[in-house]
């Protein structure tokens, strides 16, 4: 956030628990409103499900 001087100023700190999509996205949202985000997943890549879709739908077709 912008304080009175024009400067970043963070305002706290978060830790989002899951680095799927929403993990992800709740992070971002997160630090663009100023927070320090710590950002933890279990496993050793982010994305969740999301990391592996291109293997389940190679052609982006989704449709049924």
């Amino acid at each position: 956030m912008k304080n009175n001087n024009g400067d970043n100023k963070i305002i706290g700190a978060v830790m989002v628990v899951g680095g799927g999509i929403t993990g992800i996205q709740a992070a971002m949202d997160l630090s663009g409103a100023g927070y320090y985000v710590y950002l933890v997943e279990r496993s050793s890549a982010i994305g969740g499900i999301m990391a592996g879709l291109d293997k389940t739908f190679p052609t982006n077709d989704c449709a049924i």
